[in-house]
């Protein structure tokens, strides 16, 4: 029986080139399905299917999906981190510059030009010194979130002759590595707002992150700063930028999210979220969303869940293999083990990963699971789904 998944956008042909030839049936009409892919459809309203078992987002954020609820359900629900990050990182240094230069309002006051060449020749010069900008080497970037984006950010900024300041209290080593050795460590947000003539944010929504830039910290930013936000609107306190941009304290806004509020504004370039808006980063993240969700349903694997642990098991030749996502609690492995032993199968092999509250278990067993093994493992308390994994 082929595992069934059910699309919510428009999925890149390429991402869907990798249940090609594979035991699936894609679309957006399946029903009863295994798992969903999905871009920025919202299924916070949606009645989750009760054959669901994995959702991935061909993209970063998930804020579109109701992780907590399937987490209680033991539903990994995956992401494509890094996929987008040259998009992102290209139209982040295109807003600094448009920013920088007053380019979108030059460009507008063109438009509104009338008369032949020699008027608008007269006017364009007369009119030029309203739209004078500055250059970016010698400046300072101050980068907030150096994950996949801001890392990429922070070194093309500094490519092009730029001071850096970066400020991620959760730097991976990874990360590090990646990062430009000349990249500077901020001491604090306000440090760095301090000392930045341009700040970027690269951080996901939480409910520590909303409002992020409230009045008192775009206080700390140096007059005439630019500020940029290509993570999340919440993240920015927008009554607190517009009192900023009409005192002067902050020279322009660039964000990827138009409101009624900012529509219209003089010193706010405001686009259509089009950080991941590439050919290129839809294949790439639809590529990354189908593999996430093919190594997960034929062999049990959790990579890039934002909801339980990374989980990679080399399967024992011969072995049956059970897949249990379960709280993170004292005994959990041990019941688990008790009732395999009752059932006579022997454990080759066997994974338990956690990660905040939730836990997943990859057994590899000798014999043959039934039923009913699996529903009494169901039954354990604190277990949130179990199944057999077949290829």
């Amino acid at each position: 029986m082929p595992y069934r998944i059910l699309t919510l956008n428009r999925i890149s042909e390429r991402g869907l080139a990798r249940f090609a030839g594979a035991p699936y049936e894609v679309g957006d009409q399946v029903q009863a399905p295994d798992a969903i892919l999905v871009r920025s459809a919202d299924m916070h309203a949606m009645t989750l299917p009760a054959t669901l078992k994995a959702v991935a987002r061909a993209g970063a954020g998930t804020n579109n999906i109701p992780v907590e609820a399937l987490s209680r359900r033991g539903v990994p629900v995956f992401n494509t981190p890094g996929a987008n990050a040259n998009a992102v990182k290209e139209l982040v240094l295109a807003g600094l510059l448009l920013a920088a230069r007053n380019i979108c309002q030059a460009w507008e006051f063109v438009r509104g030009l009338d008369g032949d060449d020699q008027a608008i020749e007269l006017a364009a010069e007369r009119g030029k010194q309203h739209f004078v900008g500055f250059e970016l080497p010698g400046r300072t970037l101050g980068v907030i979130g150096l994950g996949a984006v801001g890392v990429r950010v922070a070194n093309a900024a500094e490519a092009l002759g730029m001071q850096v300041l970066g400020y991620d209290p959760q730097l991976t080593v990874q990360r590090a590595w990646q990062l430009s050795a000349s990249v500077q460590q901020a001491a604090s947000l306000e440090d760095l707002c301090a000392r930045s003539d341009a700040v970027t944010i690269h951080v996901p929504l939480t409910s520590e992150t909303r409002h992020l830039f409230d009045r008192t910290r775009i206080a700390h930013m140096r007059r005439g700063a630019l500020l940029l936000n290509f993570a999340r609107a919440p993240i920015v306190d927008t009554a607190a930028l517009l009192d900023a941009l009409q005192a002067g304290q902050l020279h322009a806004y660039v964000c990827d999210f138009p409101s009624a509020a900012l529509r219209g504004h003089p010193r706010v370039i405001a686009l259509p979220h089009l950080g991941a808006s590439t050919l290129e980063a839809e294949d790439n993240c639809a590529v990354a969303a189908a593999e996430s969700l093919r190594e997960f349903l034929e062999l049990g694997h959790v990579r890039n869940s934002v909801n339980f642990p990374d989980a990679v098991l080399a399967r024992q030749s011969g072995s049956i293999r059970i897949a249990i996502a379960n709280d993170n609690v004292p005994n959990m492995v041990g019941q688990i083990s008790t009732c395999l032993a009752e059932a006579r199968l022997n454990i080759a092999e066997l994974l338990n990963r956690s990660r905040g509250d939730y836990a997943y278990t990859l057994i590899d067993a000798e014999g043959n699971a039934d039923e009913r093994l699996l529903q009494r493992l169901a039954a354990i308390q604190g277990v949130r789904s179990v199944r057999l994994v077949t290829p």
